[in-house]
């Protein structure tokens, strides 16, 4: 018996059939995925196909009682589950943001997988601590920020959590003792209020809602023809809200919003938040890696002088779900929102070392620096600038396609890789271009060779076409123009 044998037997489940062939034919199954992504031939739809409840009712109603063998399970994930994906790695993913992976980013998910680590104190696992601030530093450094040293780094799950985190200092930051007091039943403490624009990521208000400062005490700012914050109506908005007693306490910019991937006036945001003593949280989940080419290091300018930044790596930068960096210049601040520390996780190393757990909501934390460390050095800074830049050039590309085709309209600018668009014949009335639009977006999805998204703008129904796959080229972005050319004159 080899010893990688006898290491599988004592991992074993009950069905006993944990040997080395088992475990090849799962890396297989799972490179066979990829391959099949690679391959123009075989291509599965990029949509998931199946109707609701389909997956569930393959599903047997309770646990087996006695255990099944792996490659029952394995076929099983074929057959029910493959069939149930959306797949997001597919190169004619063009909805939402993607988030494809890359091959130095599979092996370190499944090194972080293989070593299990929780890196919720330093002692716990004193590499995935260590290696997390330096790959933050890394990136901040990648992105042509400065000053990556007085900047306090964290990777979290998502840009939501981030963002979460990031208003929590916002709210410690004021001084009211809303940590130990709570905000309830409190005659001395005001209203608290945070500005953002309507085009602002959803998760700012959610974090609201979860901190107890309320839906209604986000404030929706005014926006330009760009879509970007107007500083007139932040102005405004603060000035009105101090007149009736209220406190102003973050201000959320972003660099590449979701809808149009507009990009606030980051530096003249900052010198409201620095005159106003508010906290400044800059969300530049999506486009905060384009500083990686230097070109595009202006969409970052002001950036520095944030109070709190988020950027997304497995949304741009090839790294697996999940993977958001956070960073902040009030580390203090951020630790006194969250840290509470039982006596049974004191360590005689705690004064020397960052302990991760003091600086969010979980205990328990994966490992995520691994992928994000073997993504940077096998890629280098060089080459994620270039793939950068050649989602953005096929971007232009496809605009460029719409503003030649009387039919079709541009939405809104097209700073990055993002493209929003509308079918909007001559003589066609807002709301039934608004229904032809919605139909076209229908039909080219149902078809499963490419997947868009939409939004609205002015109350326009829009379409979005976003690249960001690693696997993404000119010939994916052709497909896409060519599907909405097939299926305009069923629709519209």
């Amino acid at each position: 018996m080899t010893s990688t044998q006898r290491v599988l037997d004592e991992l074993a489940p009950p069905s006993g059939d944990f040997d080395i062939d088992v475990l090849d034919a799962g890396v297989d199954r799972v490179l066979a995925l990829f391959r099949r992504l690679h391959d123009e031939g075989a291509l599965p739809p990029v949509l998931s196909q199946v109707p609701p409840g389909a997956i569930t009712a393959q599903l047997a109603a309770t646990a087996p009682a006695a255990g099944e063998s792996l490659a029952t399970i394995l076929a099983d994930v074929e057959r029910i589950i493959v069939p149930g994906i959306t797949h997001w790695h597919h190169p004619s993913f063009f909805a939402y943001f993607a988030n494809s992976s890359s091959v130095p980013s599979l092996l370190g998910e499944l090194l972080t997988s293989g070593l299990n680590a929780n890196a919720m104190l330093w002692v716990t696992s004193p590499a995935a601590t260590e290696l997390e601030q330096r790959v933050l530093e890394w990136l901040w450094t990648a992105m042509g920020l400065p000053d990556a040293a007085s900047w306090f780094g964290i990777i979290t799950d998502t840009a939501s959590m981030s963002t979460l985190l990031a208003i929590a200092a916002a709210r410690e930051a004021t001084g009211l003792d809303i940590r130990q007091r709570g905000m309830a039943g409190r005659q001395d403490l005001p209203v608290l209020r945070v500005y953002c624009t309507e085009h602002t990521h959803s998760s700012v208000a959610k974090a609201c809602i979860t901190l107890g400062l309320g839906s209604d005490n986000v404030v929706r700012i005014a926006v330009d023809e760009a879509y970007r914050m107007r500083i007139d109506a932040l102005e405004a908005a603060m000035a009105a809200d101090r007149a009736a007693g209220m406190r102003p306490i973050a201000v959320v910019a972003t660099v590449g919003t979701t809808s149009t991937s507009s990009i606030d006036p980051i530096p003249l945001v900052a010198d409201v938040c620095a005159r106003e003593q508010v906290w400044l949280h800059v969300d530049a989940a999506y486009a905060g890696v384009m500083g990686i080419a230097p070109e595009y290091r202006w969409v970052l300018d002001g950036v520095d002088r944030a109070d709190s930044v988020v950027t997304n790596p497995h949304k741009w930068l090839f790294t697996t779900m999940d993977c958001s960096a956070l960073w902040t210049r009030h580390q203090d601040v951020l630790r006194n929102a969250f840290s509470l520390v039982a006596e049974y996780l004191v360590t005689a190393r705690d004064s020397q070392v960052v302990n991760y757990m003091d600086y969010g909501v979980q205990l328990g934390r994966r490992f995520r620096a691994l992928k994000l460390w073997m993504v940077m050095r096998a890629f280098g800074t060089d080459g994620l600038a270039a793939r950068l830049r050649d989602h953005c050039a096929m971007a232009r590309e496809f605009a460029a396609r719409v503003e030649s085709d009387p039919s079709w309209t541009l939405s809104a600018p097209v700073p990055f890789s993002l493209v929003c668009f509308r079918y909007a014949p001559p003589g066609v009335s807002d709301a039934d271009a608004d229904a032809a639009n919605a139909s076209l977006l229908s039909a080219v999805n149902a078809a499963g060779r490419v997947y868009l998204s939409h939004t609205r703008l002015d109350g326009r129904y829009v379409l979005r076409l976003a690249i960001g796959n690693i696997l993404t080229t000119r010939a994916h972005v052709d497909l896409a123009w060519s599907e909405l050319q097939r299926v305009v004159p069923r629709t519209a």
